[in-house]
């Protein structure tokens, strides 16, 4: 089963790296992609926190929430600065900055 999403989609704007590495896409993070990492880790850690129905269980709720949370931003700006780099979403400003060099 070829899982590629290449194979399937064409993208619709232009292709600044077609496979990009972990460092490159990493080093493509955006201020709007830190914003929501770090938003989504601390609504994450809230919610871990208020789930925690006994006021023992709290401080592990609220952890077991925010990891939870850090991974999940984490790979939703990941996906969003592959897609950039692949031309899935849009680029300008990549394009711009990859063109320069």
């Amino acid at each position: 089963m070829n899982t590629d999403i290449t194979a399937s989609t064409k993208p619709e704007y232009p292709v600044i790296d077609r496979n990009p590495p972990f460092t490159k896409v990493v080093g493509n993070f955006n201020t709007l992609d830190y914003l929501r990492f770090v938003t989504i880790t601390g609504v994450s850690v809230t919610v871990g926190y208020l789930s925690g129905i006994k006021p023992g269980i709290r401080g592990p709720s609220m952890v077991t929430g925010g990891l939870i949370g850090l991974m999940g931003g984490f790979m939703y700006a990941y996906q969003n600065s592959a897609g950039r780099l692949m031309g899935f979403f849009p680029n300008d400003d990549e394009v711009a900055h990859y063109n320069k060099k």
